[in-house]
């Protein structure tokens, strides 16, 4: 197994900076995804990693080896697009041994790791079949068997799964997630779904204009936001501009206590974690969505502003009802970055 290291990674168009100072370390067998809206950068770091990119700066080590300016061919990575980008007058297994066959392995070399191939993604059976014979599930994984058999030190997927219907989508990036770990090898996965980050990845950056935002655990990603654009991209997040004043932070229908000094804040709470109580509040109840499960409240504050809050159960609470919030873990930001979190209060209240 191979580790990954980008340097100062860049990538201009001109003028316009699609990727700036990128610096990254993936470990060998670790499975990273890069997580960010469109035109966000995160595509054109997987292609400058496969060679298909030459950066503007910066350096692309694969193993401690600088293969910033080798082609994609010279590089040991294997790139799975969005795509199939099957060949339709070729078998599944003439597929899959195409590349192989480029390196100029023997015969016997080539069916062998063919074989191997087609069992470690669960098709043994369709090796003579055509791509037009294979369900879009099953092209996906002759693409993914296309790309293992290479044996690349690391594997690159661009959206793989994008084109295919909820559920066969989430039953694959279970297997790729289970292959993964069966075969220990290095992936960096790109995406811009919060959900298949979240339960695929070991790590995910966050990208956001061409610079990484914040790379951690996903727990840590959800539960500790490092910035606000972080928190209201990952799982849904109540951002309340606030005020703070002699001790305390207002903002809207929130009130609580902080240390900070005076000045403009923005509050951040995720819906598990406000409480709905009736009366009393500034705020009205706008919806509630009865989900079997859980309940979802959606309050509107008097500055405008709509909250979120999932609840065990239906309330007997009714649209335009009023309504008190309180929030119970809570992150507040100034200039973009976190300064105070609920649970640095609580350690200091028990100190």
């Amino acid at each position: 197994m191979s580790g990954l290291e980008l340097c100062g990674l860049a990538k201009r168009f001109g003028a316009t900076v699609a990727v700036e100072g990128f610096d990254l370390r993936v470990a060998p067998g670790e499975l990273v995804c890069l997580l960010g809206p469109s035109g966000s950068g995160k595509s054109t770091v997987l292609r400058m990693v496969g060679g298909f990119e030459r950066p503007s700066a910066g350096t692309v080590l694969i193993g401690g080896q600088d293969v910033t300016y080798l082609p994609p061919e010279r590089r040991p990575t294997s790139m799975m697009f969005q795509s199939h980008a099957l060949w339709p007058h070729m078998s599944v297994a003439e597929n899959i041994a195409f590349g192989l066959r480029l390196r100029g392995l023997g015969r016997a070399e080539v069916e062998t790791r063919v074989e191997e191939a087609l069992a470690t993604v669960g098709l043994t059976s369709l090796g003579k079949r055509r791509p037009s014979q294979l369900s879009g599930g099953q092209q996906q994984r002759v693409a993914l068997a296309r790309s293992l058999v290479l044996e690349p030190k690391i594997l690159l997927l661009d959206e793989p799964f994008a084109s295919l219907d909820q559920h066969l989508r989430e039953r694959l990036r279970e297997e790729v997630r289970d292959l993964q770990k069966r075969l220990g090898i290095t992936m960096l996965f790109v995406t811009h779904g919060q959900d298949e980050a979240l339960s695929l990845a070991d790590r995910i950056v966050v990208m956001e204009a061409g610079r990484i935002q914040q790379a951690d655990r996903p727990d840590r990603l959800y539960r500790d936001p490092s910035t606000p654009f972080v928190a209201g991209f990952i799982g849904t997040m109540n951002l309340v501009a606030g005020d703070v004043q002699e001790g305390r932070l207002s903002a809207e229908g929130f009130t609580l206590a902080t240390p900070l000094p005076d000045g403009p804040a923005l509050l951040a709470v995720r819906p598990e974690a406000v409480e709905v109580l009736p009366g009393g509040g500034p705020g009205r109840l706008h919806r509630a969505t009865d989900f079997g499960s859980h309940a979802v409240l959606e309050v509107d504050l008097p500055g405008g502003p709509r909250v979120k809050a999932l609840c065990p159960a239906m309330p007997a609470l009714s649209p335009g009802d009023a309504v008190t919030l309180r929030a119970m873990r809570w992150q507040i930001f100034r200039d973009d970055r976190v300064v105070l979190r609920s649970a640095d209060v609580e350690v200091s209240a028990h100190a």
